[in-house]
């Protein structure tokens, strides 16, 4: 066997992680990458590197010699939360294509809600026949709280397609056509100014419960809602209760404290909001492969790790 085994670790089932291993296997065929269960005891102790997909703790400690691990997924709070002290270095995914996809799903729901899908979809249901009026998009306020790499592409692709956007960030950006806000007091304005609200946010400690009652208050009457980023970042009580009242008049929601999601969770029966299953930006397994090999190969011509997780900050 090669001398650059890669261990791949994941707690997704068997036909998952085969069909991983050999996308990955595809993209990087100078690699050996193996199935964590087909080491020997001694192979586990060489291996500086691994391939992982929401991965086992226990897993990952059968591999002494770890230096770093490359993710599948661009978020990695559990194994963050899982392993706060880690021994070895983890990178996120970045890919253009998620960027490509995430904004594909931000601009999709977000018409859904501009274009106001769901009162049309309740107006069906009772046979009603109410017009409503339009509101150009220039006159609709969108938000996008985050502007990584997701909330960026996010943000452009709404303003290309005539939107009036904003834009929240822990530290100062700028970012063409977004009226970008930081801090606390950037914040609240934001909040209070967006007809429609995108999370795409990491979870951290910061951002747990970031949108809790008097957050959401903040936003305007009939205010909407998508959260396509952790669903620990919202405070479910409190906007069940924004809901019921009408303060907010629908959420889109990909992303949940349990998932999957309860199937005796009001969510589901909910008329004011729309249950997805975390689908608006899956890791592409082709894309994702070639991103991952690209890190590797520059790994094994200088040594050097790519960007890695800052574990203070949980990103």
């Amino acid at each position: 066997m090669s001398t650059h085994l890669i261990p791949f670790v994941s707690r997704a089932d068997d036909k998952e992680q085969r069909h991983w291993i050999a996308t990955l296997s595809a993209a990087m065929p100078e690699e050996t990458i193996v199935h964590l269960s087909d080491l020997t005891q001694a192979q586990k102790q060489d291996c500086d590197f691994a391939i992982v997909a929401d991965p086992d703790p226990k897993d990952l400690n059968t591999l002494p010699g770890l230096k770093w691990v490359h993710s599948l997924w661009a978020g990695v709070e559990r194994m963050v939360n899982e392993m706060p002290s880690a021994p070895f270095s983890i990178v996120r995914l970045v890919d253009e294509n998620l960027s490509n996809t995430m904004s594909e799903a931000v601009l999709a729901w977000t018409l859904y809600l501009h274009r106001e899908m769901p009162i049309y979809a309740k107006q069906q249901k009772e046979r009603a026949w109410v017009q409503h009026p339009i509101v150009l998009a220039k006159e609709r306020r969108i938000g996008v709280l985050g502007l990584g790499a997701l909330g960026q592409a996010s943000a452009e692709r709404l303003v290309d397609n005539g939107f009036s956007v904003s834009g929240w960030s822990r530290t100062k950006k700028t970012l063409k056509g977004v009226d970008c806000f930081d801090g606390e007091d950037g914040l609240n304005a934001m909040l209070s100014q967006s007809d429609i609200l995108v999370c795409l946010l990491p979870l951290t400690p910061q951002t747990e419960g970031l949108l809790n009652r008097d957050r959401l208050a903040l936003l305007p009457a009939d205010a909407k809602l998508i959260n396509f980023a952790r669903g620990p970042i919202i405070d479910d009580g409190a906007l069940l209760q924004l809901l019921d009242e009408g303060t907010i008049a629908h959420a889109v929601l990909d992303v949940f404290m349990h998932e999957p999601l309860p199937k005796e969770h009001v969510y589901w029966q909910h008329e004011s909001v729309t249950v997805l299953p975390h689908i608006s930006a899956p890791s592409h397994p082709g894309s994702a492969s070639e991103r991952v090999a690209a890190n590797v190969r520059q790994y094994r011509l200088t040594g050097i790790v790519p960007d890695a997780v800052d574990f203070s900050r949980g990103y």
